[in-house]
């Protein structure tokens, strides 16, 4: 049983290091978890549903519940310290201004990248994957001495497969596809052959997959790439909320991550780039903050960061990405990881029992993110009756189509974990599963 400590809560409150082992933490910590002080933080945790039982929230994946924490961060910014921000010279830009660029310093600690100017604030992930792919995109297409390729692996999100599509049609570049093997894994040795035999500019790789919940070993990856002289963007969005993330330690050229699903409001996303490589990038957007000088004949550009954040920035959001990092960092993100894996491996022991059930993917590094089918049954109606008795879960391709495709399905049912799930609604949900399927059989 999870028991409500208010000493472990204070000892997990303490400032944590991004870094270290698990194993570090004491046996106690490792056990236990102050679940209930943290649903508490939820308001939308504290809903019924129809039924008047529990809301339980399976839908971290696509977006994470905000704790009041951020709300009431964000709300109070609006009510006391709204402007814009940089250039006005009135006490409230200036403190809208200290609280939008000490996001950017808190999102540089977060991520233990070296330099604050190389954190770029957009509006989601996609945006930051957007940037590159047209920013950086503009130096691939003028370098006519080659005619590189562009790598994605099978288990990319849309949004990690799209803006290189066009490149690639942009560049006349050829797209390479890095295969996965049986466990939803990248098959490694088919990935330095792809690096060894192509002259690939960019890989673009997940952290984590948003459908098979596989935890990609990035550094090897990283390593790998630039061996052959290829550049990496990660896709971090499905990591950031579950693990301890360290650009310089991954090497990675690019890393981006969403707000939204590390407890944050919508609106607000991050690019980590190398600064040697975004001082070279040029906008991809123009007006406003990115503009240095100005005339009717011709522009310069701002420095760094600032060259890439054009118009006015998602400020409040960058406030309320602020709160919600300092609320995941008092908790402790070994302790998240620690509690997440013991809550998914008891999840997909559960799945793994149910007759008919197809769980897509097996890897042993894994988030606490569940894709499967169920006898044919139609995820759509699945997710409806699940709804009805309080289960919020996701139906479809998740923005991964030709990779729900590759396991011979054009849709699936996702549950997907956090920190604020018990152990008692997984057990609930494999009951609701069943009824579920009863009515549908």
């Amino acid at each position: 049983m999870i028991k409500n400590d208010t000493a472990l809560v204070e000892r997990l409150a303490k400032p944590s290091s991004q870094a270290g082992s698990l194993d570090d933490l004491p046996a106690d910590v490792r056990e236990d978890f102050p679940l209930a002080s943290l649903r508490e933080a939820f308001p939308a945790l504290q809903q019924k549903n129809e039924q008047g039982g529990a809301l339980v929230y399976f839908d971290s994946a696509a977006s994470a519940l905000k704790p009041r924490e951020v709300i009431d961060t964000v709300a109070d910014f609006y009510a006391t310290d709204y402007a814009n921000v940089h250039r006005s010279a009135h006490r409230l830009a200036e403190r809208a201004t200290e609280r939008y660029e000490g996001a950017r310093e808190a999102v540089r600690r977060h991520l233990g990248a070296g330099e604050v100017h190389e954190i770029v604030f957009t509006r989601n992930a996609t945006e930051a994957i957007n940037l590159v792919a047209n920013s950086w995109g503009d130096l691939l297409a003028r370098d006519c001495m080659r005619s590189p390729k562009l790598a994605v692996s099978m288990m990319e999100h849309h949004s990690n497969l799209v803006p290189w599509q066009r490149l690639a049609a942009r560049c006349d570049a050829e797209l390479l596809v890095i295969p996965i093997n049986d466990v939803g894994e990248i098959d490694m040795e088919a990935y330095e052959q792809i690096l060894k035999t192509n002259d690939v500019a960019l890989v673009a790789l997940a952290h984590i997959s948003n459908v098979l919940g596989t935890k990609n070993p990035i550094a090897e990856l990283v390593a790998c790439a630039h061996r052959h002289d290829a550049l990496v963007l990660v896709d971090g969005s499905q990591a950031v909320p579950h693990t301890s993330v360290d650009v310089k330690a991954l090497d990675a050229d690019f890393y981006v991550f969403t707000g939204h699903k590390v407890f944050a409001p919508s609106g607000i996303g991050v690019l980590y780039g190398k600064e040697k490589l975004l001082e070279a990038m040029p906008p991809w957007q123009y007006g406003g903050e990115m503009v240095e000088r100005v005339s009717f004949q011709q522009a310069s550009w701002n420095k760094l960061p600032w060259k890439f954040e054009a118009g006015t920035p998602p400020i409040a959001q960058a406030v309320g990405l602020d709160a919600a990092l300092t609320f995941v960092r008092r908790i402790g993100v070994p302790a998240i990881e620690a509690y997440e894996q013991r809550l998914g491996t008891s999840m997909r022991q559960r799945l793994q029992k149910i007759e008919g059930l197809t769980l897509l993917g097996e890897a042993r590094l894994r988030a606490p993110i569940f894709s499967f089918a169920l006898d044919g049954l139609n995820a759509f109606d699945l997710a409806a009756l699940l709804d009805k008795q309080g289960f919020c879960c996701r139906a479809g391709h998740h923005c991964a189509e030709p990779l729900v495709r590759h396991y011979g399905l054009s849709g699936c049912l996702r549950v997907a974990l956090a920190f604020y799930n018990s152990e008692q609604e997984c057990e609930a949900f494999v009951e609701a599963l069943a009824k579920a399927r009863a009515m549908l059989a």
